[in-house]
């Protein structure tokens, strides 16, 4: 489960694209941040993602991405071409609990179109086509206590002059496009007739599954394919619906400043009143907020990512593409042996915390505990943070090409700093 939230001009700060994903998952999932660079291709190379083969493509961007230890694929991430992205669970009247049929996962379909993507409708189009051809599906939790936990997905993609939603049910989708405001996604589909692409023979489908007739119009996404999954304990306050009803307040509320910063994007993902900062059987295991740059800027896009869980008590961590970056390894989960992952099957409980994610855990014991030391660390996360964008943008206010010099180790560096300060 996920909250997706994209602004557009004209209500964002300095004509800037901001694009927003927490990543709602179990408690036990640890989300690490790993780059992977730009790569040509041999004809005929292959690449295996989380369960399936496929061909590759000739040529793959590099890529920042915040993924599951577990897996090949990503939850969210952003590529060298300006275009950032992310998935949500959803569950829909194709899916069955316990599928484990192993197709291509949401978070490979992500990752897949980032790599392949050089504009938001480009990764539209990789995505369906890859549906289209291999499907979706299979285990979707490393934990074995989420055994029955396989879903269907939602995707948002955004660049620097659109987004476009996609809803997606089985081998069937719909897309569209936004080019300004703001909009916000959760997971539940939430395309109704209001689309501006659709899977060739869609109203057939779902006129011969029993799922719309013809006499009701064209065919409503949402309503022919919503399904509810019983398999999770949720309140009211946070079931999808409630979710993305308030999700999507918050940032029309911010929106009316006119200039929605990505300050107020980190306050969006830590928001717990609404639960898009979620906790309890699902928690927020990681966070991403991307600012994209006006088309033909010389500005570098920012990446901000958190790789640890509980965004209120984490750090955004800036990230910029440059020929050689250099994430360091405290945000990088451990190796596990191909012994435990085959002993264990595709579920296991493999302790995958990396440095980063283990500090964290004892920084945010202490920041809840209430005491003046937790108080106090807290206050330096916060200040660590601040002083982190501030330099940013001072960074971004005065670029020049010669100071890229300075970022290929900025992830590292904060990074570093956050372990630092949790010692």
């Amino acid at each position: 489960m996920s909250d997706l939230f994209v602004a557009l001009p004209p209500v964002t700060s300095r004509g800037c694209v901001l694009f927003a994903k927490n990543a709602d998952r179990p408690p036990s999932e640890v989300q690490e941040v790993v780059y992977s660079p730009p790569v040509d291709h041999d004809p005929g190379a292959k690449v295996k993602s989380t369960f399936h083969e496929m061909e590759q493509h000739p040529h793959t961007h590099g890529v920042v991405l915040s993924k599951a230890g577990w897996s090949w694929g990503a939850e969210m991430g952003a590529n060298d071409q300006g275009v950032a992205g992310g998935c949500s669970s959803v569950w829909t009247v194709s899916c069955h609990p316990g599928d484990h049929e192993e197709r291509l996962l949401g978070v490979d379909l992500v990752r897949l179109a980032l790599e392949r993507s050089s504009t938001a409708r480009e990764a539209v189009d990789t995505v369906t086509s890859l549906l289209t051809k291999h499907g979706q599906g299979g285990p979707c939790c490393e934990d074995p206590s989420y055994g029955q936990w396989t879903y269907h997905n939602s995707f948002l993609f955004a660049d620097r002059q659109e987004a476009w939603a996609l809803d997606t049910a089985g081998r069937l989708w719909v897309a569209k496009k936004i080019t300004d405001g703001v909009y916000a996604m959760s997971s539940i589909l939430s395309l109704g007739t209001d689309y501006d692409l659709s899977c060739p023979g869609l109203a057939e489908a779902a006129e011969s599954g029993g799922h719309w007739k013809a006499d009701n119009g064209p065919v409503d996404f949402a309503k022919a394919f919503n399904a509810t999954f019983e398999g999770l304990s949720l309140s009211d306050k946070q079931q999808p619906v409630n979710r993305l009803r308030c999700g999507k307040a918050l940032l029309e509320d911010k929106a009316k400043t006119g200039k929605v910063t990505v300050s107020d994007l980190f306050d969006l993902l830590r928001d717990k009143e609404s639960c898009v900062n979620l906790s309890g059987e699902l928690l927020t295991v990681g966070s991403q907020v991307s600012v994209l740059q006006p088309h033909g800027s010389k500005v570098p896009d920012v990446h901000w990512l958190t790789a640890t869980p509980v965004p209120d008590l984490s750090v955004f961590k800036p990230f910029i593409f440059c020929p050689a970056p250099n994430l360091g390894k405290a945000a990088l989960c451990p190796a596990i042996s191909t012994e435990v992952r085959v002993r264990s099957g595709s579920q296991t409980c493999a302790d995958r915390r990396h440095l980063l994610y283990r500090m964290h855990e004892q920084g945010k014991e202490l920041m809840e505990s209430g005491s003046s030391q937790g108080k106090k660390l807290l206050e330096t996360m916060k200040t660590l943070e601040q002083q982190c964008v501030k330099d940013i943008a001072d960074f971004l206010d005065s670029f020049d090409p010669s100071l890229m010099e300075e970022v290929p180790e900025l992830f590292k560096d904060i990074t570093e700093a956050e372990v630092k300060f949790y010692k």
